[in-house]
């Protein structure tokens, strides 16, 4: 019996010697791994009748078989690293880097076209002298219409559509509160731009709950409505051409008398007249109006001795005549398509 098995175990290592010399993939040494040293490989059952052989003869035929064992098994991971390490050299060399091709393009970001718009027309009035000025979004009643000339029973708040957090505390509707809290805090001359975002409860192709705002301010003694339409027909060739016309409409806002509605010739239509102007050939752009001697007596100025104009407009519709959008809610949905335009 000892013979056989010793037959046996130099059959399994000579033909196992055999198949390593003619395997030449991974996947053929992994076979060939598993049929002799797995579970149920040719040698693992070879060992398990070592205990079958006589007492005296156990212990040599054990030890041989070890031997064979852990030579195979040391040939074979000796094979498949350098199978392994041979594979990887054989794809380096197919696949070498050619450092002369261009590189993978990645997309670049765009400037959002409101942030564009708003940024031109900081420009356009830091350049007239004016300072940027900021102020709270959340805001109190008083300094959001009280101070502004707005009474709580005036007819005008209801054009503005507010968001209450309490009687006394609101998102601001517009960015004048920031003229009111310069003016409590500075003395003439003033001449300053609010720039923000503002809130109203509005929804629809031209309305959005939340949008931005660019109100100006200029105080001192003897400003005058030439100076006003001197500084916004400045402001209106240098956003949109200098061959725009505009026009200045009587108008009514709370906080400034007179007042005045800022129109321009059609972007659409040039002034011929379409379905955009109404057939008016004219687009309303923005309010303007000297500022209320009322508002200077509520932050403490003299209207004997000082005057002043105030104007404000609304970043998105500039934004939409100056590139012909119309739907302002293009503006906030986030289309890569609509965006990289810009």
């Amino acid at each position: 019996m000892e013979d056989s098995f010793q037959a046996a175990l130099q059959s399994v290592h000579e033909s196992t010697l055999t198949k390593l010399a003619q395997a030449v993939t991974e996947e053929e040494l992994n076979r060939l791994k598993i049929e002799t040293l797995g579970r149920k490989g040719k040698l693992t059952l070879l060992l398990r009748r070592v205990r079958e052989l006589p007492p005296e003869g156990r212990r040599q035929a054990g030890e041989q078989a070890n031997t064979v064992k852990q030579e195979l098994e040391a040939k074979i991971e000796e094979l498949l690293i350098h199978l392994h390490d041979e594979g990887k050299r054989q794809a380096l060399a197919q696949e070498q880097l050619d450092i002369t091709l261009p590189g993978t393009p990645l997309p670049r970001g765009r400037v959002h076209p409101i942030t564009q718009v708003m940024a031109r027309v900081v420009d356009i009035f830091t350049r007239m002298g004016f300072q940027v000025e900021e102020g709270p979004q959340v805001e109190l009643d008083y300094y959001n219409f009280e101070a502004l000339n707005i009474p709580h029973d005036h007819p005008a708040r209801d054009m503005h559509d507010t968001f209450y957090f309490s009687d006394e505390v609101l998102l601001r509707t517009h960015t004048s509160p920031v003229q009111i809290r310069v003016m409590e805090n500075r003395h003439p001359p003033i001449q300053i731009i609010a720039p923000g975002a503002v809130y109203r409860r509005d929804s629809d192709i031209s309305h959005t709950p939340m949008f931005h705002q660019v109100e100006g301010l200029m105080v001192d003694e003897g400003i005058s409505f030439a100076h006003l339409k001197g500084v916004l027909t400045f402001f209106v060739h240098e956003i949109f051409g200098q061959g725009t016309p505009l026009r200045f409409r009587p108008s009514f806002f709370p906080f400034t008398e007179p007042s005045a509605e800022v129109d321009i010739g059609c972007v659409i239509c040039k002034g011929e007249g379409c379905r955009v102007c109404k057939g008016s050939g004219w687009l309303e752009i923005l309010g303007a109006g000297m500022v209320d001697p009322e508002v200077f007596r509520i932050v403490g100025y003299d209207p004997e001795e000082i005057t002043g104009f105030a104007f404000g407009m609304g970043i998105e519709r500039i934004a939409m005549l100056k590139y012909g959008i119309n739907d302002i809610r293009l503006f906030f949905t986030n289309d890569l398509r609509f965006l990289r335009q810009f």
